[in-house]
């Protein structure tokens, strides 16, 4: 900053025909002046405002309905992955688990049977059968032919005779049942059979795993890492499927959620390093994602920035991003102290000009219209009716009035 003093110089109105001419003398004003350079560009810090959240939160509950016996864990409490949190009754499913695998026990047993085929006892049983049918038959055939000359003879009546004749007709027809199971028993079971009750087989198989699937589903374990934040229910209570019994919430790698300007987010690209404020501390925090959607009601797009694992925050604070931006515009820095309130609000600052007189360090305070673009401290970016290398008054200001004359000496630059 460059600084002069300058003293004001009053003359008082004198008359041509005054004989003795009356001067006033002020004491010297001090004054500090500054040398303006034109600028054309400066960087601004916006901040703005979003909040923690957790990586991952979750309502936690079971997939099917049932009365909830045992809660193992309470608010405030660490669970790792797997961790058992609570567990539905589940007497009803065991007992059905039990029934259902005495009819699987069954049906295998069958169809090991039809597999293996017939005993050797079964088809030497069957094959006497068939001799033992044999034998009636024939026997029934001299039956018949006796009969037959009976008639004949008219020893006996038409009646009698159809009575061997039937005989020995249903004799027939089971000797033709009893090969044709002596040929099954000797061929073996049919691939259809085993395929039919294969299938029975299976059928059970996949009722059990069903089963065994609810039975799990009754245990409601840990999905993540995290803490109990929220326990909504306790023991005897009836739960509905996808009811809430617990809250679940992550608490490695928390992220910041912030809605930024849409020509904010352009230029932010994602893994680069930003600063965010929380809770009064700064941390480092890398740019995960800009989402795409513009935010209806605040005209954002959301940053979400992850933390370091060892930053100790949690969801739902404050968090604000900082962001450095450069913002192209001419203008010249002047210190706060150099503005001076100008009629309709406007603002206004005073430079120092060269007068005609030929008296030397004879200078004239000349008003220069400003307007304020920004503000960093102690400091203001102003254009205006400004040059560059003009000598601009920063103290005492409010002092003076345009025109006024100052004794000053330039400072060197």
């Amino acid at each position: 900053m460059l600084a002069g003093i300058g003293i004001g110089k009053f003359e008082a109105n004198t008359s041509a025909t005054q004989t003795a001419p009356i001067q006033t003398q002020v004491k010297p004003l001090t004054v500090k002046t500054t040398q303006i350079q034109l600028v054309n560009s400066y960087q601004t810090v916006q901040s703005y405002t979003g909040e923690v959240v957790a990586r991952l939160k979750s309502e936690v509950g079971f997939e099917r309905s049932g009365k909830l016996v045992t809660v193992l864990i309470d608010e405030g409490d660490r669970v790792t992955p797997g961790t058992v949190l609570a567990k539905l009754d589940t007497k009803n499913l065991a007992a059905q688990h039990q029934s259902l695998i005495a009819q699987k026990a069954q049906a295998t047993a069958r169809l090991a049977e039809l597999k293996n085929g017939a005993r050797a006892e079964d088809i030497a049983a069957a094959e006497a059968r068939v001799r033992d049918l044999e034998k009636q038959l024939e026997l029934e055939q001299l039956k018949s032919d006796r009969r037959a000359y009976l008639y004949n003879e008219g020893a006996i009546s038409a009646e009698q005779l159809d009575e061997v004749a039937f005989n020995s007709q249903a004799l027939a027809e089971r000797l033709t049942n009893a090969k044709s199971n002596l040929a099954e028993l000797i061929n073996g079971t049919r691939y259809e059979q085993i395929a039919a009750q294969q299938a029975v087989v299976d059928q059970l198989s996949a009722q059990i795993a069903d089963l065994e699937i609810t039975i799990a589903k009754s245990t409601l374990k840990a999905p993540f890492s995290g803490a109990i934040s929220m326990r909504h229910v306790d023991e005897g209570t009836v739960v509905e499927a996808g009811q809430a019994i617990l809250r679940l919430v992550s608490d490695s790698q928390p992220e910041v959620k912030i809605g930024v300007p849409i020509n904010v987010a352009a230029k932010l690209s994602s893994g680069s390093q930003q600063i965010v404020e929380i809770g009064g501390k700064t941390y480092q925090a890398k740019v995960k994602s800009v989402l795409p959607e513009v935010d209806p009601a605040t005209r954002t797009r959301t940053i979400v920035l992850r933390l370091a694992a060892t930053a100790q925050v949690s969801p739902q604070e404050i968090a604000r991003l900082q962001i450095t931006q450069t913002i192209a515009t001419e203008g010249y820095w002047l210190p706060v102290t150099a503005l001076v309130k100008s009629e309709r609000g406007l603002w206004s600052c005073y430079a120092i000009v060269v007068t005609d007189s030929n008296e030397a360090n004879n200078y004239q305070v000349e008003r220069r219209l400003v307007e304020v673009l920004e503000t960093n401290g102690e400091q203001v970016l102003v254009k205006g009716t400004l040059q560059p290398g003009d000598a601009i008054i920063t103290e005492g200001a409010q002092r003076l009035v345009p025109g006024q004359l100052v004794d000053w000496a330039l400072p060197s630059r």
